[in-house]
């Protein structure tokens, strides 16, 4: 039986890291056929003996340049909807190559000039991050794009947020950015408030 030593791999790793850490492609098989280690993507391990976690949002995280959670994942994120998303809405700058994961993903290209505005750090496993669109943003989106996810679910989570203390100067603020979403969020903001 194949054992892995506390610090020999991280929780989560390639089969390239793997290599570099001293595990042979023939030990890596053998750890998979005795459970201790699982593959959950292509290339992307990770040990049974770790904590329980999304293995697809690690996938993203590993794989992907900069991915950040929008649109409906980072309403469902911040409880702003009850839709509960088929796929991961993940954004990445425009230009970047979208990578092939096993993960369901919807991926969407936003602006570089506007990509970091709103942006937040979400831990996904012991090393791994990838980034959070905040409230606001993430309803500024979902008016930008109400063609993608519906008018109703930008109004709802508009309407949510407001009730959990939100305050429209800071949405406003947000609009300055994106002014194609700007009429919307204040026309729903005139008629929520």
């Amino acid at each position: 039986m194949v054992r892995i030593i506390g610090d020999e791999l991280p929780a989560t790793f390639t089969a390239g890291e793997a290599e570099r850490r001293g595990v042979t492609r023939r030990r890596l098989q053998e750890m998979l056929a005795t459970g201790s280690v699982e593959r959950i993507g292509h290339g992307l391990y990770r040990r049974t003996d770790s904590e329980p976690v999304d293995v697809d949002l690690i996938e993203i995280a590993v794989k992907a340049h900069r991915p950040t959670l929008c649109l409906l994942s980072a309403l469902a994120r911040h409880d702003l909807t009850d839709i509960i998303p088929s796929a991961h809405d993940v954004a990445v700058p425009r230009g970047v190559w979208q990578p092939v994961v096993s993960a369901p993903v919807h991926w969407h290209q936003f602006d570089v000039s506007t990509f970091d505005l709103g942006r937040e750090k979400l831990r996904v496993d012991e090393t791994h991050t990838l980034g959070l669109y905040d409230a606001p943003r993430s309803i500024v989106d979902a008016y930008r794009l109400r063609h993608d996810v519906g008018p109703d679910v930008a109004n709802e989570a508009l309407r949510r947020w407001l009730r959990h203390g939100g305050r429209p100067i800071d949405l406003m603020r947000m609009t300055r950015d994106f002014p194609a979403a700007r009429p919307a969020v204040l026309n729903a903001l005139q008629i929520l408030s």
